[in-house]
C-alpha cells in the first residue's frame, strides 16, 4: 500500500491573512463541507483566543456531520507571564472544544529571546508545560516549529531540541515552519532528515510560504525526507506571498510521487474546489494556475494543438480529467487549422480541416485578432463566427441604432446615464425601449434587455458576471482602440464575448450582443 499523507488545511486562518481575503461566517461553512468533500484530514478554523468568528466557526461545526475531516484549533504556548493553568489563550482553545489543538513555538534561538523576550531554557519549558497542560486536558496536539529552518540554520541543536521536546512533552505532530518562505529546496531537505534521524519515531510535518517561489517544491523536499504531513491553503492564498498551494501539492504527491492523499473521485473535484474556494473569498480564480487554472491545460500553437490531439500526452503532463479540469485549444491569430477543428469539437460543430468554411473562419479570426479582438478568453464570441460560417446561424434581432447619454447635475449628484436601443426583429417589427442605469454600460444593458424581454424572456436568466477593459495601445490615449470581456452566466452556465472599437461605449455593446445572441442560440437553437 502507498503511504499516507496527512493534509493539514489553514485556509481558514492562514489563507484569510491574505490581502483582500474576507470569508463570512456562512462562507466557512461551506469552505468546511467542500474540503472535507475533498478529503481534507484536518482543518485549522483560526484563533479562538484572539478572534470571535473563529469561536462561533467552531461552534457551529460541532453540529456539522463531517465525513472525515477534524477541526482544529489555532494558538500559541502560553505566555511567559502566566501561570499554565491560569493562560487565557489555552484556556480559549480548550473551550473550542475541538479534538485537535494546534500550538505554534519559537524554535529559531533569536526569535525566542528577541521577540518573545525568554531565554532559551524558558522558551523549552514554555513548550513542554504548554503541550503537557493541554495534553492534559484531553486534546490531541500538534506543535507548529515557527521559524524551524531559520532557527536550525542559526543553531541546528536548539531548533532540534524545541521538537523533541514538544515530543516528550505529548506532542503527536511536529511541523517544520518555514515561517519566512525564504528557504531553498536543499536547505528544507537537509533540516527535514536531521529533524528525522533525530525523532525517528514522530510524525513530522512540513508548512512553507512561498517568499522565494518555491513553497511547492520545498514541501515536495520536506516529504522525500520523511515527512508525513502537509499544512497549506487552497489556492496558497495566505498573508504576503501566499503559503504552500494545495491545489498543486496534492496531485503531485498523489499523482507523480505515489503518496495515497485522497481517493481518485475526490481529486476528480479539485478544480472545483479551487474555483469555489476563491469565489467564496471573493478572489479571481487564477487562469495559470497549475492543475487547477483554466489555461493548465491551453494550447494555443497549431503545432501543439495538432500533436495533443494525436497523443495528449505530448504537451501535457497528466491528464486533466483526474483533477476535474480539461483540455481547452484556444484559437488565435498563430492557430492552425488543427487548433480551429478540435475547438469546433468542443462546441459540438463539426469542421473539415481543408473545406471552405473552415479556412474562412481561420482567416476571419485572423482579421479580428489583427483588429485587436481576442478569442482565448472569449468561446462564445468565436462560436458564434463557426456557426455563422458553416450556415448554422440564425438572427433573432438587428440593431437599428442605439445612443447613450449621461448628465452630470451637479458635483454633489450622481451622473444619470440614459441609453436608447432600437431593434428590429425578424417580423418586421420594431422596438425602441429607453433605460437608465450605473453608468453608461449598465443603462445600455438594461435598455437591451427592456428591448427583447417580451419575445425572448429567458434573456431575465442572464446575468452579468465579470466586465473587463482594456485599453490595446496607450499610445493612442484617447484615441485607442479598447476591447471588452464580459462573463456571462444563467443557472447552467457562464461564457465569455468580446467586443473591440475605439469606442469603449460600442465596444461594450458589441459584446452584450454576443452574450445576448449566444444565450437565445442555446435555448431556441439555430
Amino acid at each position: 500500500m502507498a503511504t499516507r499523507i496527512e493534509i493539514y488545511d489553514t485556509t481558514l486562518r492562514d489563507g484569510a491573512q491574505g490581502p483582500g481575503i474576507k470569508f463570512s461566517s456562512d462562507d466557512q461553512i461551506q469552505v468546511v463541507r467542500a474540503l472535507d468533500d475533498l478529503g481534507v484530514l484536518y482543518i485549522e478554523g483560526g484563533q479562538p483566543g484572539s478572534n470571535p468568528k473563529a469561536v462561533e466557526l467552531f461552534e457551529r461545526t460541532r453540529d456539522l456531520d463531517l465525513k472525515q475531516a477534524k477541526m482544529a484549533a489555532f494558538g500559541s504556548t502560553r505566555n511567559p507571564k502566566s501561570a499554565v493553568e491560569d493562560d487565557a489563550n489555552l484556556k480559549a482553545l480548550l473551550s473550542a472544544k475541538t479534538e485537535i489543538v494546534t500550538i505554534f513555538a519559537k524554535s529559531s534561538p533569536t526569535h525566542a529571546t528577541e521577540i518573545l523576550r525568554v531565554s532559551l531554557e524558558e522558551n523549552l519549558v514554555l513548550v513542554e508545560e504548554s503541550v503537557k497542560y493541554l495534553r492534559e486536558n484531553g486534546v490531541r496536539v500538534f506543535l507548529d516549529a515557527e521559524h524551524f529552518f531559520d532557527g536550525y540554520f542559526e543553531d541546528n541543536e536548539y531548533a532540534l531540541a524545541v521538537i523533541e521536546k514538544g515530543f516528550e512533552a505529548g506532542a503527536e505532530c511536529l511541523i517544520l515552519c518555514e515561517t519566512n518562505g525564504g528557504r531553498l529546496p536543499h536547505e528544507i531537505a537537509e533540516a527535514t532528515r536531521a529533524a528525522v534521524a533525530r525523532l525517528p519515531q514522530a510524525p513530522i510535518g512540513i508548512h512553507t510560504h512561498n517568499d522565494s517561489g518555491c513553497a511547492v517544491a520545498n514541501t515536495l523536499a520536506a516529504i522525500r525526507e520523511g515527512a508525513m504531513h502537509v499544512q497549506g491553503t487552497i489556492n496558497g492564498y495566505g498573508e504576503r506571498t501566499g503559503n504552500v498551494d494545495l491545489c498543486s501539492v496534492i496531485p503531485n504527491l498523489q499523482l507523480k510521487m505515489g503518496y495515497d492523499v485522497v481517493t481518485p473521485e475526490q481529486l476528480g473535484t479539485l478544480a472545483h474546489t479551487a474555483h469555489f474556494v476563491a469565489e467564496l473569498a471573493n478572489m479571481t480564480p487564477r487562469d495559470h494556475q497549475p492543475f487547477v487554472g483554466r489555461d493548465a491545460f491551453t494550447h494555443k500553437g497549431g503545432m501543439h494543438a495538432d500533436a495533443v490531439r494525436k497523443q495528449k500526452a505530448s504537451y501535457e503532463h497528466i491528464n486533466p480529467e483526474l483533477v476535474g479540469n480539461r483540455t481547452h485549444i484556444a484559437v488565435s491569430e498563430v492557430s492552425g487549422r488543427s487548433s480551429l477543428t478540435q475547438k469546433a469539437e468542443e462546441f459540438g460543430i463539426t469542421l473539415d480541416r481543408d473545406t471552405p468554411e473552415t479556412k474562412q473562419i481561420l482567416q476571419r479570426v485572423k482579421e479580428l485578432e489583427n483588429d485587436g479582438y481576442e478569442f482565448e478568453g472569449a468561446d462564445a464570441s468565436l462560436e458564434l463566427i463557426m456557426l455563422q460560417a458553416t450556415g448554422k446561424h440564425r438572427s433573432f434581432f438587428e440593431t437599428v441604432g442605439f445612443h447613450v447619454r449621461v448628465n452630470n447635475i451637479g458635483d454633489k449628484q450622481p451622473a444619470i446615464s440614459e441609453a436608447t436601443v432600437k431593434l428590429r426583429f425578424p417580423d418586421g417589427t420594431e422596438s425602441h425601449t429607453v433605460a437608465e442605469g450605473d453608468g453608461p454600460v449598465d443603462a445600455l444593458n438594461v435598455a437591451l434587455r427592456r428591448a427583447l424581454e417580451t419575445p425572448y424572456p429567458e434573456i431575465a436568466d442572464v446575468r452579468l458576471e465579470d466586465y473587463k477593459v482594456r485599453i490595446l495601445d496607450g499610445n493612442l490615449a484617447t484615441r485607442a482602440k479598447t476591447r471588452v470581456l464580459i462573463e456571462s452566466s444563467d443557472d447552467d452556465a457562464s461564457w465569455y464575448t468580446v467586443g473591440v472599437s475605439e469606442n469603449i461605449i460600442t465596444a461594450s455593446y458589441l459584446a452584450l450582443l454576443d452574450s445576448i445572441e449566444y444565450k437565445l442560440l442555446q435555448t431556441r437553437g439555430c
